[in-house]
């Protein structure tokens, strides 16, 4: 008979189904499967750590919230943040929604081209685009944001040189009530700045000024602060028609909305304190009809939401290396996922959920990653059952940036797998190996010998 393993006893805490003074309830629930297919067997087929995107949660959170905008207000488009996940799998379920692509240097552009996305659904934002980006922009028809002056002197050269017109808008930065102000980007609305960049485009005679942008922050919790920047949009571009009879065509109210991530330090979470898509489809859509537009001339309202769009449909399945005690007798588990594939860690508390049934016994327990940094912390504090070396486990809602913004570091990157709509798992980027992140180096010929 199998030796019973000692399990240290613990003082447990309280818990009813409502919020006391520790916070919410813990949830306990296994996640065994993701759409129908076992955890346990991605694990053991495609390795560990592992990415896993659902299909059918994308299509169905995109269908959502087009329809929380598209019955409250008649001319809605959306644009696919590429920054937030650029897999050409991914972007490509988007494209297939009938959503345009959003990009912020040349290398996304170039992606959403290479993608079959028609340069004149593009939308290219961002402060920095070479003159060879704004070149190729022009020549496809795309959407120019401009974020600055010395952009919109580069744009009016390149139209004289190519005999081209361009279509652009501006990014405009404003106080909408959350605090610090994003106004690094983009011309500021109080103190004239966009109406200085809105008076030199209309005299150039160069451009065709087509919309209005602005994109006020990100994982924002306010939706009225989206109708303040819907109305100071609309007061620029009624004000352009008054001026120089001009029509805006699109209003562009950019992304930031937040997943339902629990941002670090919040007392509930985020499942209980985002405010759902309908809140701000209320507070953007009223904005537009109650202004002075005439119904049968409505701007367009373009959308650039990505986090979340995207956050929900992902998730990183790892496994434990070991467990250890802290100088202080705190449980502390060390696993194989670190802070180079899950960056969003530094500023969420994500969702950790045992892949098999576990024991009742729960304790504070403090998650490391594999990393030799002492700043590789995915869980700096949660509850959890008792994982032992061996045991799998599923962080949540990480679809967002992290498969963007990782890096290869100590470890090199696993692979991600796509469930599609049947269920069936498709690989959609290998891991990476030790002969593909050797390709783009070169040794010198005098290193490439030594004695030791």
């Amino acid at each position: 008979m199998e030796k019973l393993r000692y399990e240290r006893p613990v003082i447990k805490r309280l818990e009813t189904e409502m919020p006391n003074k520790f916070g919410s309830r813990i949830e306990r629930t296994p996640k065994t499967h993701i759409d129908g297919v076992p955890v346990q067997d991605l694990i053991a087929k495609y390795g560990s750590p592992l990415f896993v995107i659902s299909e059918k949660t994308i299509r169905s959170t995109y269908k959502k919230v087009k329809k929380a905008f598209t019955m409250r207000y008649p001319k809605v488009q959306f644009a696919w943040s590429y920054k937030t996940n650029y897999l050409d799998a991914v972007c490509n379920i988007y494209h297939q929604e009938g959503s345009w692509a959003e990009v912020v240097s040349g290398f996304e552009y170039d992606k959403a081209i290479k993608n079959g996305v028609s340069g004149k659904k593009i939308i290219f934002n961002g402060p920095d685009k070479t003159t060879e980006d704004l070149h190729k922009a022009i020549v496809n028809d795309s959407l120019i944001h401009i974020d600055h002056l010395d952009e919109f002197y580069t744009i009016v050269e390149l139209s004289e040189k190519l005999g081209r017109r361009s279509r652009v808008a501006i990014r405009v930065n404003m106080d909408t009530g959350v605090y610090p102000i994003w106004d690094r980007f983009g011309f500021n609305y109080e103190n004239g700045q966009a109406w200085d960049a809105l008076n030199k485009i209309m005299a150039s005679g160069k451009m065709d000024l087509v919309g209005l942008h602005c994109h006020i922050g990100t994982y924002m919790l306010s939706p009225s602060a989206y109708g303040v920047a819907a109305r100071k949009l609309t007061d620029l571009a009624l004000g352009l028609k008054r001026r120089y009879n001009h029509d805006v065509k699109y209003i562009d109210l950019g992304g930031g909305f937040p997943s339902r991530n629990t941002l670090k330090g919040a007392y509930l979470p985020g499942t209980d304190t985002t405010p759902s898509f309908e809140d701000f489809a209320e507070e953007i859509s009223s904005a537009l009809l109650n202004a002075e537009y005439p119904t049968d001339n409505l701007p367009l309202l373009i959308l650039e939401t990505g986090r979340a769009l995207i956050d929900e449909a992902g998730y990183l399945l790892g496994t434990v290396i070991s467990n250890k005690r802290s100088s202080t007798g705190k449980r502390t588990t060390i696993v194989d996922i670190g802070i180079n594939l899950l960056f969003t860690s530094f500023w969420y508390d994500h969702k950790i959920t045992p892949a098999q049934e576990f024991s009742q016994y729960t304790e504070e327990t403090t998650i490391y990653g594999p990393l030799c940094m002492n700043i590789d912390v995915i869980r700096e504090n949660v509850v959890l059952p008792l994982l032992n070396k061996g045991d799998q486990f599923v962080i949540h809602h990480v679809g967002a940036y992290n498969m963007s913004q990782w890096m290869q570091f100590i470890n090199l990157r696993p692979k991600i797998v796509l469930i599609g709509m049947g269920d069936k798992v498709h690989v959609i980027r290998e891991n990476e190996t030790m002969e593909v992140f050797n390709s783009l180096e070169k040794i010198p010929e005098h290193l490439k010998r030594f004695d030791l």
